[in-house]
């Protein structure tokens, strides 16, 4: 019930920032929004379209994104969406410990920051890039010193900067391809735990909330699975002797987790 106000909370709010950018002439923007609040936005998109809107991570790999309300067309000026890229990694990496996303996360966490001012964080060997709000970026660079047992630096850098984790491109031999028999096959998870994902509201389809577990799976269909992570359906390569279907995903390992 409380996450459900929530969402009614934000559904009420991404109103209210349409409704200000269009009628003061100004962008408005939303904080870092997960899978299940953009979920929200789509559920009010028809009604915020006037306005104009765009979304942005930092990196097209993101799933967390801010929403911009406001063209340039009305307002007659182009308006960067305040996100800052920072690194973070070790002071001596001979020394450094193995950190992993949820060391990462944490050490950030404990700062006071709201994790709606912070975006996707991606894990790469010692360091870590993440995506924030600008106004919070100089108190993380200032503040952010250990990681775990590790003393650690944070520094801005520009988001081209950033190498996204590489999808890995694997062959699976599915009955089908239907969304809950390519998930289990990809997590290696069996049709009531594939189930359960569904049921829990787990699964997205190109950042939309996926309850059909009968769903057709379509060429460049990008699926989360929250708590697993994400892959993006490339088609059908073929038949097995067995007479199955064999289909390419890619797989990304080392992003974000669920959140």
């Amino acid at each position: 019930m409380a996450q459900e106000r929530e969402l009614q909370q934000l559904k009420k709010r991404l109103l209210e920032l349409a409704q200000r950018s269009y009628e003061h002439g100004v962008y408005t923007f939303t904080p870092f929004l997960g899978m299940s609040e953009q979920q929200a936005f789509y559920e009010v998109q028809g009604d915020v379209a006037y306005a104009g809107y765009a979304m942005e991570g930092g990196n097209p790999l993101c799933e967390r994104v801010m929403i911009r309300f406001g063209r340039e067309e009305h307002l007659g000026y182009e308006e960067a969406f305040p996100i800052r890229c920072l690194k973070i990694e070790p002071l001596c990496p001979k020394f450094a410990e193995s950190l992993s996303h949820r060391d990462f996360l944490g050490a950030i966490m404990n700062l006071g920051i709201d994790r709606s001012t912070v975006g996707d964080l991606f894990v790469q060997e010692q360091s870590a890039v993440v995506f924030c709000q600008e106004n919070i970026a100089p108190y993380m660079t200032e503040q952010l010193s250990q990681v775990r047992h590790t003393q650690v630096k944070c520094v801005e850098i520009e988001a081209t900067e950033v190498s996204a984790p590489v999808p890995e491109e694997i062959s699976l031999s599915v009955s089908s391809a239907r969304i809950d028999a390519v998930l289990s096959r990809v997590y290696n998870l069996s049709r009531s735990q594939s189930m359960d994902l569904f049921r829990a509201c787990r699964v997205y389809v190109n950042g939309r909330l996926m309850e059909n577990n009968s769903y057709s799976l379509k060429e460049g269909d990008k699926v989360t699975a929250r708590g697993f992570g994400r892959f993006v359906y490339i088609g059908v390569q073929g038949a097995t002797r067995k007479g199955k279907m064999r289909v390419a995903v890619e797989v990304t390992a080392g992003g974000t987790k669920g959140r």
